[in-house]
């Protein structure tokens, strides 16, 4: 019984894999075993840096709350444990964007839970 090979998927799973390294350099684009390698690394880096992103917008949000809030005279800290109790239910994302573009929304938030 003659070998059995299905050359269609195959074409198929490499120009999928080399459509993906289009606009990589040198043979990272056009030689199948070197843009294997780049894509699977370059997937690999999308998917760590999704949750990385994260973590440093959450830490942006952070410090620009803390140098609002030590304006008012509390620190990052004191200001978030008051947000808490007071039960006021706006998430650092938007507490960041009102210290940053409206100064005083933040402040009549700062006077509110003193």
């Amino acid at each position: 019984m003659p070998r059995s090979v299905n050359s269609v998927a195959k074409r198929a799973r490499r120009k999928k894999v080399l459509k993906q390294a289009k606009g990589y350099f040198g043979r990272r684009k056009n030689v199948w075993t070197v843009a294997k390698n780049a894509v699977d690394k370059a997937m690999l880096y999308a998917y760590r840096d999704r949750k990385t992103k994260k973590r440093n917008f959450r830490s942006l949000w952070i410090m620009r709350i803390n140098a609002a809030a030590r304006q008012h005279g509390l620190s990052y800290s004191q200001f978030m444990g008051k947000v808490n109790v007071s039960g006021i239910d706006l998430n650092r994302k938007v507490l960041a964007d009102l210290a940053m573009n409206h100064p005083e929304a933040f402040k009549a938030i700062v006077d509110k839970v003193k």
